[in-house]
Parts: structure tokens; sequence; C-alpha cells
């Protein structure tokens, strides 16, 4: 069995990967996260773009650990505020991963902007960086608009305030949707489901 590491914490983004690494079909490969390994020191993530926090994660825990190492960096991208929050998705409130306060604030900011200028793409970069040093990186989106008040309980982030363009989303929130419909549509599924092929062959 082949171990690749997630380097995250984000449990949710962890059972996301398992899963799509299931519907797959990979045999052979068994995903860890962050708190399966030995601690080591994480490089802080200066990147300007989603591809550059994505390699210096995925760079990171493969020098750390010998493991194939798997990063996601993601975030929303909102028209109206020139692609922003971007990059700073998880902090865009001033604390990390603080998802009621980002949201209440992204609702604040478009408080007079009107739906037709709501759009929106969450982005997703993902690297895969091999202990041999081989590196492969990997961009999904998913446009939508954002609505006004947050709907639904799943996912987490942005995902109350952000209705895919999909017509299979039926007009739902990307909150709202079941987890495998969510990854057949999402910008994180994307991504994925470009590495399998790299992924089948480490298994």
């Amino acid at each position: 069995m082949t171990r690749v590491l997630l380097a995250s914490r984000n449990a949710k983004k962890l059972t996301e990967l398992r899963r799509v690494v299931a519907s797959a079909g990979l045999s052979g490969i068994e995903i860890v996260g962050l708190d399966d390994v030995p601690a080591y020191p994480e490089e802080p993530e200066t990147g300007a773009t989603f591809e550059e926090n994505a390699l210096i994660k995925a760079r990171s825990g493969a020098a750390a650990t010998g493991l194939a190492c798997v990063a996601d960096d993601s975030g929303l991208a909102v028209d109206a505020l020139n692609g922003m929050p971007g990059v700073l998705s998880a902090r865009w409130s001033g604390r990390h991963g603080d998802d009621q306060a980002n949201n209440d604030l992204l609702l604040g900011q478009l408080g007079d902007v009107p739906v037709d200028r709501r759009g929106a793409a969450f982005v997703s970069a993902c690297a895969l960086v091999l202990p041999s040093g081989a590196e492969t990186v990997v961009r999904g989106e998913w446009r939508g608009t954002i609505v006004s008040a947050p709907r639904g309980a799943s996912g987490f982030g942005y995902d109350p305030l952000f209705v895919p363009d999909d017509e299979a989303a039926g007009g739902r929130t990307s909150a709202e949707l079941e987890p495998a419909e969510k990854d057949a549509l999402s910008h994180r599924g994307k991504a994925l489901a470009q590495l399998l092929p790299a992924l089948r062959r480490l298994g």
C-alpha cells in the first residue's frame, strides 16, 4: 500500500480526496493527512497564486516525509471584487479559517452589488510532488453566483453563498449539494480528477 500525504489538517478536504480516489477505483493508495505523520515545520504560504501556494505545501510535505504529497490551495474569486479574496480566501476577515466571519465580510462587501454582477468562481490548484522531485500542478474552476444570504449546512468555507452555474445543481448552493454531487462538479473535484492518472501510477 502506497501512502500519499495530503498536506492539510482540514478533515473535510481529506474526506473529499479519499472519496475521489475511491470513486475512481484507485487501489493500492492510502491517503493520509498531516495529523497522520510526524510534525514538521510547514513553509509559509507566500505565493501570489493558488499554484505557487499549492507547490510550496506539496514540496514541503514531500521533503519532510519522503512520501508523495498532494496539496491544494483554493479559494473564491469574485468578479465584482477584481478576483478577491483569491489566495486570501481563508483569512479574508483577518482570522484564518473563520468561515462565519469571512462569509459575513463578503456579504457586506457585496451588499449593493446587483445579482447580475455577482459572478464568481471557486478555484483550486492541486500540486503533486514525488520524492524523486517530479512535480505536477493542475487547476480546476467552478463558475457561479454569490447569493445574498447563506443556504445549506454541508461543505465549508464559502459554500453556503455560492450557487453553481451547472444545471445539475438546480439553483442550490454548494452547501446544499450531496457530497457526491459536489465532487462531480466542484473546482477541487475537477483538479483532483486531473491528478488521478499520476496517482494511479503510484498505486
